[in-house]
């Protein structure tokens, strides 16, 4: 396999990036806008950070923030 073009990210990561448990996780993956695994490994599936983070800024609404409980 060639360079790795950016770092990368497991399920674990993703999970805290998105701020959702391993079943919502699972839920999100299998949409069809999310990006394909950059790899899948025995161990499992890893992405290129900046496709997740591409993901979450277009198809992830803001969490609200403690402020704007008031």
């Amino acid at each position: 396999m060639g360079e790795v073009p950016g770092p990368l990210v497991g399920p674990a990561e993703i999970m805290d990036m998105l701020g959702v448990s391993r079943s919502r996780f699972r839920q999100i993956v299998m949409h069809p806008r999310f990006p394909r695994p950059f790899q899948t490994l025995q161990a499992g599936s890893v992405w290129l950070r900046s496709d997740v983070e591409r993901y979450i800024a277009e198809y992830r609404q803001p969490r609200p923030t403690a402020d704007d409980d008031e």
